[in-house]
């Protein structure tokens, strides 16, 4: 998939104000620290798109942006250890579970999670939630120019020997760097494949 625009359209502090759910949804989550930002300006080849920061949990809202006039892409809050009040990451938890349960027309939700580190806690609730929730997902690691190839390798099988702890089968598993462009390709390939089998099979969402 060739990215011809990618355009903010809106930041919503609650679903009922976001767009109209007229096209296909695709949203990007994870901890507060892990490189969400960067990764969704290197996907869209838009540089300063989606706003980055050295302090970890920006994203409070839910921001929206139309991707070559056909597909939403959705940056949801952070999650972990946003610099935040306990009230307000209980405001994000809450904002977040009712978009993923409640928005029509969303297909995918991607989790970001760091290559560097073992499987963390939080990660792996909001994993087993959606999977609960029979959410679709994918699994993003990000960084991975960060960490060599022998140290995400343990990381990633430790990852999926906790997942199979839970999971029958395990999710589609992405690997990136937005500093070098990993994964671009892959991800925007998959979310292509998922248009084209809505279009095929003429899903619609309002």
């Amino acid at each position: 998939m060739s990215i011809h625009s990618a355009d903010f359209i809106k930041s919503s502090p609650k679903i009922e104000e976001c767009p109209e759910p007229d096209f296909p949804e695709y949203a990007f989550i994870g901890r507060s620290n892990v490189g969400k930002s960067s990764l969704i300006n290197m996907l869209t080849n838009k540089k300063g798109l989606a706003k980055t920061s050295s302090t970890p949990g920006k994203t409070q809202l839910i921001n929206h942006f139309l991707i070559n006039n056909s597909w939403y892409l959705a940056d949801l809050p952070g999650y972990g250890y946003a610099k935040v009040s306990k009230k307000t990451r209980e405001i994000f938890s809450k904002m977040i579970e009712k978009y993923i349960l409640n928005r029509k027309n969303l297909v995918n939700v991607f989790i970001l999670v760091d290559a560097r580190h073992l499987p963390l806690e939080n990660d792996l609730e909001f994993i087993n939630w959606l999977g609960e929730k029979e959410i679709p997902f994918s699994l993003v690691f990000t960084k991975i120019d960060k960490v060599s190839q022998r140290e995400f390798a343990f990381n990633l099988k430790k990852y999926m020997q906790e997942l199979r702890k839970t999971w029958e089968e395990v999710p589609t598993i992405f690997k990136t760097s937005a500093e070098k462009k990993i994964g671009q390709e892959e991800i925007l390939s998959f979310i292509e494949d998922t248009n084209k089998y809505l279009e095929r099979n003429k899903i619609t969402f309002t």
